[in-house]
């Protein structure tokens, strides 16, 4: 097999792996202060995603005038199809180009092939299987192997452990070469219920002061796991933004969640916010759930204007924040950019690690699982040190593995 990595190479974003310059494995974006996609040039013949998160899936579109075949679960389809039409909503609000149109938009619905968990699929001669990711729901990892009986498996973001939200991954099939994600490599997540308790009593705190508490979270998977969690706990919050469109195609694909019934009384349970009524949401003891995650943009902005400067309040951020964006820059260095303008921020911020991705624990489990059971090329990706887990693995393992550089490429 010949490897390009096309993207997410020592870097997290933008994830893109061409094989045999045929079968393209994810073909996302990196946000940031200037949007970066995957290296030109490819041509796949098929496309296969992982799942919807635009750094694995925002740029697919961006490829349907070369009428690749794509496959991916029912969920992933539907939530990466909501996603593509808000990145053309957003560029032409901006009076910007987006990376695709409509017409490639079209293009993508019509080829996509939805493909279950579990199901043996067949492209340009290539066997395939989607398993289980635990990331967020419809998230695969995916196992390819091609004529000469050579194999890959390639995680896409992955989670071993149990979230509110989905189960955590566990089955994973026997392959020659292993392509992992690298985000948390170097950091162990705390104990969930340690985040959980944190994270709450945070909360309550702000709102006996008479606070608010804004939580920024990512459409897909946090908004819905942050909902469950403050049901859990009897607090009635506001819902912005895309995430109550993502839950209600969610809830089309009950066997893709841990707890559907709950899921279901959270959203129940929570004060949906309409775009244009923003203005009745009372700001004084409130809880406000809403994208985006990264605070690029999104209905969150419109609640920073009004809160940026109040020491009473706090933004608890819950997701990983990207170098480049308004989410890194407020965490690192408490300032935010509002409408062109940097602005000091009153409001207090605090993080919280409700991460989706396994952590260096599990990263290390999963490595040398598949090494004991004969994989013979370990390649790290999506991460900030991805160097330091190829090293980590040729010193613990003795198997060969590499961090590939952008473009890099490599026949195994």
């Amino acid at each position: 097999m010949n490897l390009k990595f096309k993207g997410a190479s020592r870097e997290v974003g933008r994830s893109a792996v061409l094989v045999d310059d045929k079968v393209m494995l994810d073909y996302g974006l990196k946000p940031g202060e200037q949007t970066q996609y995957p290296l030109n040039g490819s041509r796949p013949k098929a496309v296969l995603v992982s799942h919807a998160h635009l750094d694995h899936a925002g740029a697919v579109p961006n490829l349907m005038d070369l009428a690749p075949d794509v496959f991916m679960t029912p969920m992933t389809f539907e939530l990466a199809a909501m996603l593509a039409r808000d990145t053309l909503k957003i560029a032409g609000r901006k009076g910007e180009a987006a990376a695709f149109d409509s017409t490639d938009l079209s293009r993508f619905m019509e080829r996509a092939n939805k493909t279950d968990i579990g199901i043996e699929f067949h492209t340009h001669g290539y066997r395939a299987q989607f398993f289980d990711a635990g990331h967020i729901p419809g998230a695969v990892s995916i196992y390819l192997e091609g004529k000469d009986s050579k194999s890959l498996f390639y995680t896409g973001d992955i989670n071993t452990l149990d979230t509110r939200l989905v189960s955590g991954a566990g089955d994973f099939p026997d392959a020659d070469t292993l392509i992992i994600e690298s985000t948390y490599f170097g950091e162990d997540h705390p104990p969930r219920k340690e985040i959980e308790k944190a994270f709450i009593d945070s909360l309550r705190e702000t709102l006996d002061m008479g606070g608010n508490v804004i939580i920024p979270a990512f459409a897909i998977g946090r908004t819905q796991e942050i909902l469950m969690l403050l049901d859990a706990y009897g607090i009635r919050a506001y819902v912005d933004g895309m995430g109550v469109s993502a839950y209600k195609l969610m809830m089309k694909y009950p066997h893709c969640l841990r707890n559907p019934t709950h899921l279901k009384r959270a959203f129940d349970h929570a004060t949906e916010v309409e775009g244009n009524k923003r203005d009745r949401v009372p700001l004084e003891s409130s809880v406000i759930v809403t994208t985006a995650g990264m605070l690029n943009g999104g209905p969150v902005m419109y609640y920073l204007k009004k809160l940026y400067n109040d020491p009473r309040s706090r933004m608890l951020i819950t997701g990983y924040q990207v170098e480049g964006t308004n989410g890194r820059m407020a965490v690192d260095n408490g300032v935010i950019e509002i409408d062109g303008v940097i602005q000091q921020l009153g409001i207090k911020i605090e993080q919280y690690d409700f991460s989706a991705h396994c952590g260096e624990r599990e990263l290390k489990v999963i490595v040398s699982e598949f090494c004991d059971r004969g994989t013979e090329h370990v390649f790290t990706v999506h991460g900030d040190d991805t160097e330091g887990f190829a090293e980590w693995i040729r010193t613990e393992t003795g198997v060969d593995a590499h961090a590939p550089e952008l473009g890099e490429e490599f026949d195994i």
